[in-house]
């Protein structure tokens, strides 16, 4: 049986990946689904480099916008509507491209996803109120003890896959990484070819802080206060993504604009840090600097076009 094709454009933070994929899709008659797992959610644009309108307008874009700041999105959900979009672009005649930098979701789509213990409601509001009575970074402090490799992957304030880690671990006893290593990510439901984007450390660090700093020149606060005035309040968990929650701490008094914004770029380094680690274990991903825009284009084709 010969298998879909997917090209996957990745890689840490403020590498270029969208703009790489604009090209891209205009060149090879393409439509982007996006794999960025805030990206998915409506009203938050600035703080989640969404594509602009007009990139949007210029090429179809697919899981962008799909819920609403308090809904959850997860590996899984998203697996089940990157499915659907892939299916029906391919069905129309043209090729797909994902792009974005979570690295959960492009490995549940292109591997599989383990499906693990169901959830255990009473459990995830016990680990929730410890996290409250605590404070922040206990959960993590907790996952760390018992599942170091999933904690290196996952930001202290990422509480909904802290507590999903946790809860795996409390109702099986087998760490979640352990799982995934043994049963998970072993379908194979796409011929595949991972572009991953990696700059300089120093290249990299420049273009985050210009990136944090335009953000706010954008808009981020009064993005933050509009989003806030439609009832989607700051303790939603991606209300407490990196952007949001400095945004939070600046509004409410706890910091100036200058403390904010460096808070929010430190974050950003690390977790560009993170994306580094994960995508490294990548046995498949080759790798390219965002000036090498010929190579890429010279790679992707030959796919395509074998």
């Amino acid at each position: 049986m010969i298998l879909p094709q997917l090209v996957i454009i990745t890689g840490p933070t403020a590498t270029g990946k969208t703009a790489l994929a604009i090209e891209l899709a205009r060149q090879y008659n393409a439509e982007i689904v996006s794999a960025d797992s805030r990206q998915a959610y409506r009203y938050l644009d600035i703080g989640t480099a969404k594509p602009t309108p007009a990139q949007q307008e210029a090429v179809p874009h697919h899981l962008i916008d799909v819920v609403n700041p308090d809904e959850q999105f997860d590996g899984a959900r998203f697996r089940a509507l990157a499915l659907a979009a892939i299916a029906d672009i391919h069905q129309r005649g043209k090729r797909v491209l994902v792009v974005g930098g979570t690295g959960l979701y492009l490995r549940a789509l292109t591997r599989g996803l383990f499906a693990g213990p169901a959830a255990d409601l009473a459990l995830r509001t016990q680990l929730q109120e410890q996290e409250q009575r605590e404070g922040k970074g206990f959960l993590h402090r907790r996952l760390r003890e018992v599942d170091p490799e999933a904690a290196s992957r996952l930001h202290p304030n990422d509480t909904v896959r802290l507590i999903r880690a946790l809860e795996v671990f409390l109702t099986t006893g087998k760490p979640m990484s352990q799982w995934q290593r043994e049963h998970g990510f072993r379908d194979r439901p796409f011929q595949t070819l991972m572009i991953g984007l990696v700059c300089e450390r120093e290249t990299l660090h420049r273009r985050i802080a210009e990136r944090c700093q335009q953000m706010l020149k954008d808009g981020l606060v009064d993005e933050v206060q509009r989003v806030w005035a439609m009832g989607y309040g700051s303790e939603l968990p991606v209300m407490q993504t990196i952007g949001y929650a400095q945004v939070k701490a600046l509004l409410q008094g706890q910091c100036s604009e200058e403390e904010a914004l460096a808070q929010m770029t430190t974050e950003t380094k690390k977790l560009a840090k993170r994306q580094l680690t994960w995508f490294r274990a990548e046995p498949d991903l080759q790798w390219f600097a965002p000036s090498q825009g010929r190579e890429i284009v010279d790679v992707i084709g030959r796919f395509w076009l074998q």
